[in-house]
């Protein structure tokens, strides 16, 4: 089916969600390690709010990784109900 069709069928957004939460939850997670592992592993949370989340960052940091993450989502799960 192409992703027209999938996309009208409401178990297609549930897969989405199964299949993008818990991607989205990664990529955070590594993002987060990769650009300040060093401040949370030694406590230092002040400078990964600073880094992350100041000065209204934490947009910029949730949305790219909300839209990747509901870009594979989407992704896998058509090519899973051809």
């Amino acid at each position: 089916m192409s992703l027209i069709k999938n996309i009208q069928k409401g178990s297609f957004w549930l897969n989405v969600l199964k299949i993008g939460i818990p991607f989205l939850i990664i990529v955070a997670v590594f993002s987060l390690l990769f650009k300040t592992g060093g401040a949370i592993f030694s406590g230092d949370f002040e400078t990964v709010y600073n880094v992350h989340f100041a000065n209204k960052q934490w947009i910029r940091f949730w949305l790219s990784k909300v839209v990747i993450a509901m870009v594979y989502g989407m992704y896998i799960v058509n090519k899973k109900m051809k």
